[in-house]
């Protein structure tokens, strides 16, 4: 008998990380039918709305049972294409020549990893940046988007190792200094005692592995 798992997770995490990686999935488990709900909406664990929830925060979700995944860092990237001949990105200051692309995030999260936070950490080793260069550019309410323009060329962006770790490593995207903003962690998170909890097991051990 065929068994049903549903995982929550964001979009970008889903369509970056998880959708590539599904196909091991499916070799290992063919018995069991997995159902992706990538939202970005925080999914009811308690009600029953998915069984288990891949979570992307600063601190392990409360009152569920949890798993660190992953913690990421967020880099200044941009496309080879972009950089133009003769101006070498060599400090902080120098990216005021490009446009910044922006990822939308929540105002009230102090943690979110905006160009503000990272150009505000900047200043600790490049006196003249300004917080105020990032004030224009593209602003995108889904980060997807925001990656898609960076890898097309128009500007430049602050994006998690984790999910363009694929275009760092062939060279369609170049970190442009090294310098790094902490960013938060994937955790998954389930209700204790599941119903489902040897399916939710075979699922964590799986994918445990696919991150080391």
């Amino acid at each position: 008998m065929q068994q049903r798992l549903r995982v929550t997770t964001t979009n970008a995490f889903a369509a970056r990380w998880l959708v590539p990686r599904l196909p091991g999935w499916r070799r290992a488990h063919p018995e069991i039918v997995l159902e992706v709900i990538g939202t970005d909406a925080v999914i009811d664990l308690a009600a029953g709305n998915a069984d288990l929830a891949i979570r992307y925060a600063f601190a392990p979700p409360p009152g569920f049972t949890t798993t660190e995944l992953l913690r990421d860092r967020f880099w200044p990237v941009a496309s080879p294409k972009l950089l133009a001949p003769g101006n070498p990105i060599c400090r902080p200051f120098d990216l005021a020549q490009y446009p910044f692309i922006h990822a939308s995030w929540t105002d009230t999260d102090r943690h979110a990893p905006t160009w503000q936070r990272w150009l505000t950490m900047a200043q600790g080793i490049d006196a003249e940046v300004s917080v105020v260069v990032a004030a224009d550019g593209l602003t995108f309410s889904e980060e997807l988007h925001a990656i898609d323009a960076v890898i097309a060329g128009q500007g430049i962006g602050l994006f998690s190792e984790v999910l363009v770790a694929p275009e760092l490593a062939s060279g369609v995207l170049v970190k442009l200094l090294e310098l790094a903003l902490p960013g938060l962690g994937f955790y998954l998170a389930h209700a204790p005692d599941h119903p489902r909890q040897a399916t939710i097991n075979a699922f964590t051990a799986w994918i445990i592995r696919s991150v080391q």
